[in-house]
């Protein structure tokens, strides 16, 4: 049987909003005497807003500094400042091959959903013109962060569809982790060191399209 819906992770799939998260999290870490790189960076893609803080505030030694009401306040500071930053995204700022995918899913009549760590994610498609594509937008404020299998169970709930017949499309190795433990089948964008050598991988959102997906169902699932 062929799948029934694709579910998307948003930065690093279908745009990328990381160099805005990386910006915004180094001015808020420095605003508490604390510095991070570009290379811990790394560490908090797929995370939840809150347990990116507290890598932050462990990496700096600070994780018993501040009460919970305060680690909420740090959070929002930090998402007020982010939000500023993408009020300069557009449709421009869609990966290549993404919007293609999409439509030729929806002429397929193949659900489409968003699994992503980013509160924002519904202001995003907006502002990039592809909310009409989706079918649903799991909230990554119901479930907890990526390796948990959480957001792509509950996309997946959301769209009536078993996992089983999922295939879900990813740029870090939480989020593979995730799919994995989710029951769907992943499809990396990106290199075979960062996300492994035993999943289906494109270098580029470019080579992603509908007969590419069918052709690794069908080598994976059939």
């Amino acid at each position: 049987m062929m799948f029934k819906a694709v579910l998307f992770d948003l930065d690093g799939v279908i745009t990328d909003t990381a160099e805005y998260h990386y910006l915004a999290w180094r001015e808020l870490a420095q605003s508490i005497g604390i510095h991070i790189d570009r290379e811990f960076n790394e560490q908090l893609k797929g995370v939840s807003r809150l347990d990116s803080l507290k890598r932050i505030l462990e990496y700096g030694n600070k994780a018993e500094s501040f009460s919970s009401e305060q680690v909420e306040e740090l959070a929002t500071k930090k998402n007020q400042e982010y939000l500023k930053m993408i009020e300069r995204v557009t449709p421009q700022d869609v990966f290549p091959g993404v919007l293609a995918l999409l439509q030729e899913l929806k002429a397929a009549g193949i659900k489409v959903g968003l699994a992503s760590a980013s509160i924002n994610a519904p202001k995003l498609l907006e502002k990039m013109e592809l909310s009409a594509y989706f079918d649903t937008i799991a909230s990554a404020a119901q479930v907890k962060s990526k390796p948990d299998p959480g957001i792509f169970l509950l996309a997946a709930q959301n769209l009536n569809v078993d996992p089983h017949y999922c295939i879900a499309i990813e740029d870090a190795q939480a989020g593979i982790q995730a799919i994995k433990a989710s029951g769907a089948l992943p499809i990396g964008v990106g290199k075979s060191e960062d996300l492994g050598v035993d999943i289906a991988l494109v270098s580029s959102t470019s080579q992603l399209s509908l007969a590419y997906l069918q052709e690794q169902w069908q080598k994976q699932r059939d």
